[in-house]
């Protein structure tokens, strides 16, 4: 059997990378740390073993976004990619919107919901968490 391997990269193209096998979840981030960097109202992220995640081309450049977590983007265009963090250990979050099949991972939870914009309304029956999810367990 063949690994499944998804592709992506920023969007002027000097960033690429590969994910190989399923990540371990998928989910919206409605924190305001994600809404910042993306300047958006929420990012869906794929989490996968950083052992899963090759860049090709260019490496990300680093921003550290707290005293715990970095973010990678593109030095070129500024594309977000991924997210890591000590509270994460060997684990890399690659934004959705960068791969180049989006479609491929669909989130099945929404977490950091108690950070969410109030007008931001989902019409999903996703689990909701009000903070990080608890791995193996349902949202309330």
């Amino acid at each position: 059997m063949t690994e499944v391997r998804r592709e992506g990269g920023c969007q002027c193209g000097h960033i690429r990378y590969v994910a190989v096998g399923e990540p371990v979840l998928a989910a919206i981030c409605h924190c305001t740390m994600c809404r910042k960097a993306h300047s958006a109202p929420v990012v869906a992220w794929a989490m996968f073993p950083s052992s899963q995640v090759t860049f090709t081309q260019a490496a990300v450049k680093q921003y550290v976004s707290s005293a715990e977590a970095q973010r990678g983007f593109c030095s070129e265009c500024g594309t977000q990619i991924c997210f890591t963090a000590n509270f994460l250990p060997d684990l890399v979050d690659i934004a959705l919107g960068s791969l180049d099949e989006p479609e491929a991972i669909a989130p099945t939870m929404h977490f950091w919901h108690s950070e969410h914009l109030s007008w931001m309304k989902f019409a999903d029956e996703l689990p909701v968490y009000s903070e990080l999810p608890p791995f193996g367990e349902e949202g309330t």
